[in-house]
């Protein structure tokens, strides 16, 4: 087991570097000058003087390897550089927010589960019945429709027409209570949830249907073990292997969607502020941004596949293979 962790660990690295060289090279591949991207092509009052003064206080005078070799270092002691907008650290301004999104993307995941478990094992007990035509039906509508659209009717109709949630904001669960923390969080966390319970419950009928058919789950029942036993005994467990697998995958969704869903609830989390960042042209915060990012997301994929080994010992012995 530590061995295929460590071998897992020596994979991330040049992953990670691939893609803090491609989050660097965004500055250089957008087009203009680096000193109207960082304050607006508008103003003209620079002169070539001071434009030179700001291209050395900002290193942009020195080539792209160096700065990138720079950057790297610097990444690798916690220093994301400064804010081109506000003057501050991009670490500690990530970092800050970086709870709201994680919050409101666990409680997404949780509840998506919550959902997608119950349904997707009775689409697959009841098969061929009017509750697996229902849930299947209920999986396909939530998979078409984009989670943005969902966080729009959630508000029209909760927050606006029936006033029994607040639309935007965030509340804290130790100092507002668990009853406030809820009412603010419900909204934007269902609007990343049902999505991923679409594709869940999808994933686990057809994977719970498969268990069902295998042979181990025939003997089980030939023995005279009962119904209940056999279901959680012998098959939930292997037909819930797969679904690790998609909630791995679903984790870039789920943080790319927090983006769009963080901006319509104006939940205090990274999302909003890539936003704002890109609409404000700071380039470093929104490098920040994606690197610590992509490097959560691998850390999280990192630990899915040390879950998806533990529970199928089968994966270990494959790549041993």
């Amino acid at each position: 087991m530590w061995s295929y962790m460590i071998r897992r660990i020596l994979q991330a690295i040049p992953t990670l570097l691939v893609i803090s060289f491609l989050i660097f090279s965004l500055l250089y591949i957008t087009p203009g000058d680096p000193v109207e991207l960082i304050f607006g092509t508008e103003d003209q009052s620079l002169s070539e003087e001071q434009r030179q003064i700001i291209m050395e206080e900002w290193g942009l005078d020195q080539p792209f390897l160096i700065r990138y070799k720079n950057f790297v270092f610097n990444a690798l002691q916690g220093d994301l550089g400064t804010s081109y907008a506000t003057g501050q650290p991009v670490f500690e301004s990530v970092i800050e927010r970086m709870p709201a999104t994680f919050t409101l993307a666990a409680f997404a995941m949780v509840l998506s589960l919550l959902i997608s478990v119950p349904l997707g094992m009775l689409a697959a007990l009841k098969h061929n019945s009017i509750w697996d035509s229902l849930a299947t039906a209920l999986a396909t509508i939530g998979v078409s429709l984009p989670k943005f659209w969902f966080g729009l009717v959630l508000m029209i109709y909760f927050s606006l027409k029936w006033g029994l949630l607040p639309s935007t904001g965030s509340a804290d669960l130790m100092t507002d209570g668990p009853v406030e923390f809820l009412k603010h969080i419900i909204m934007p966390g269902s609007a990343l949830a049902l999505g991923m319970a679409a594709t869940q419950t999808r994933m686990i009928r057809s994977s719970m249907l498969d268990v069902l058919g295998q042979d181990y789950v025939r003997y089980a029942r030939s023995k005279g073990l009962k119904e209940k036993a056999v279901i959680w005994g012998h098959a939930f467990k292997n037909a819930m292997i797969p679904v690790i697998t998609v909630i791995g995958s679903e984790i870039g969704g789920l943080l790319g969607g927090a983006v769009v869903t963080e901006s319509i609830f104006s939940w205090p989390g990274v999302g909003r502020l890539a936003v704002n960042s890109i609409s404000k042209r700071d380039y470093p915060m929104i490098q920040g941004i994606t690197l610590l990012l992509c490097t959560s997301y691998l850390l999280i994929n990192l630990l899915v596949d040390i879950v998806y080994a533990w529970v199928d010992p089968r994966i270990r012995l494959d790549k041993k293979s």
